[in-house]
């Protein structure tokens, strides 16, 4: 018997029973579909989960001075200063995009009728390339604020909207910061969300450092922001900042320099153990359908007894009664593998279709797997029917009723 022979043969018997043959596959399908769908769930819940501690600031380290049980005279002194932040962006020019240091205070202001805290926060033109700040109106704080110590502000979106009911409606309006006049420039936003666990609240506000500086009794910068050019360079440049703080300051201050590579290694590992998790209980599933296969295969051959005893009677060998069943096995089971592939595919295909700015990957890698198993699983759990098949004696298959 050819394989062409198997094949015809197998469509034959599969068309026979279309009810029951379609369920058979059924399993496949949602087996098949389930590793597609959770491989690209798993794929896109990790670049979110990246993309959203990227998006805080690529490539950043932060640094801040821990005053301990120092005393304040000490504490001022050992405080992180512009000037440090003068000396990384020096001694370290070649290596780093930008290099900025945040000086907070506090103020009240009358916010929709009643008087609030609001962050002032002090910084440089840096500051918006450091930490991924999107201008949504206006512009940015520029150098002649800085070095004109120019009494300009920018507002975040809640406070320009709380304050002037939109942000275009902020702009030229007049704020006052310390009982200074501060003209609005600009809005801002995080590009990605700190919920207030940052420098940046939702009622902040953002002025020239020098300007701050003459509210404040003691320079203090807290903290410094650093943006390594290289991925590769961020350990190294870690050190090197904490070796130029220590080497600005008294023996013995202690100084926090650290950056995002923990944490982005802590989430690239709890992606890969949810993927693996994913998988393992898709494999489940696929297990299930092929043991579906298998069962239905077993009835099939006791059902076809005599049939089988008649090819056997008419020249038909034992290796084409085992490829003839095999082939029908695998054919149930890459017919549901490949629709599973399709369904699988086209759902995460048809959510891009409905929700904008979202990218979800299709790992072609999963649809390798998905095809192959689905095969392999027709081939192992078709061994065995397949296998009692070919082994009929055929004058008591003839004899079967």
């Amino acid at each position: 018997m050819f394989l062409g022979e198997a094949l015809d043969f197998s469509v034959k018997a599969l068309k026979a029973n279309p009810v029951r043959s379609f369920l058979t596959g059924l399993g496949m399908v949602i087996g098949t579909a389930s590793v597609i769908l959770v491989v690209t769930i798993s794929l896109t819940s990790r670049d979110y989960i990246l993309e959203q501690i990227e998006g805080v600031g690529s490539n950043m380290i932060f640094a801040y001075y821990e005053a301990g049980n120092q005393s304040a005279t000490q504490a001022d002194a050992d405080f992180v200063k512009m000037a440090d932040v003068d000396a990384v962006r020096e001694r370290l020019a070649d290596r780093i995009v930008a290099a900025t240091g945040i000086s907070t205070n506090f103020d009240r202001m009358l916010i929709g009728g009643k008087e609030r805290d609001v962050r002032v926060n002090g910084s440089d033109p840096d500051y918006k390339t450091v930490r991924n700040l999107i201008v949504t109106s206006g512009r940015f704080l520029d150098s002649s604020d800085v070095a004109l110590r120019q009494k300009v502000a920018m507002l975040t979106d809640k406070l320009a909207e709380r304050l002037y009911g939109t942000r275009a409606g902020a702009m030229g309006q007049i704020v006052k910061v310390h009982g200074l006049q501060f003209t609005v420039i600009g809005t801002f936003k995080e590009r990605v969300e700190s919920f207030g666990q940052s420098e940046l609240s939702q009622d902040t506000i953002l002025i020239p450092f020098t300007v701050l500086r003459y509210f404040t009794p003691v320079e203090r910068i807290d903290p410094m922001y650093v943006q390594v050019r290289s991925p590769d360079d961020v350990e190294a440049v870690t050190e090197s900042v904490k070796q130029i703080l220590e080497a600005r300051h008294r023996p013995g201050a202690t100084y926090h320099v650290e950056n995002l590579t923990a944490i982005l290694n802590a989430a690239k590992s709890i992606a890969l153990i949810l993927s693996l998790v994913l998988v393992l209980v898709s494999a489940i599933a696929l297990a299930i359908s092929g043991i579906g296969i298998m069962n239905i295969m077993l009835v099939t051959v006791t059902e076809r007894t005599r049939e089988i005893g008649l090819r056997m009677a008419v020249g038909a060998s034992r290796r084409e009664i085992l490829i003839q069943f095999l082939t029908e096995a695998v054919m149930v089971s890459l017919a549901g593998g490949s629709i599973g592939i399709l369904v699988g595919v086209s759902i995460p295909l048809s959510v891009q279709l409905f929700v904008d700015n979202v990218r979800i990957p299709i790992s072609t890698a999963a649809i390798a797997i998905a095809f192959g198993v689905s095969m392999m699983v027709g081939l192992i759990f078709g061994i065995l029917p397949a296998n009692r098949a070919a082994k009929m004696n055929p004058t008591e298959a003839l004899r079967y009723e």
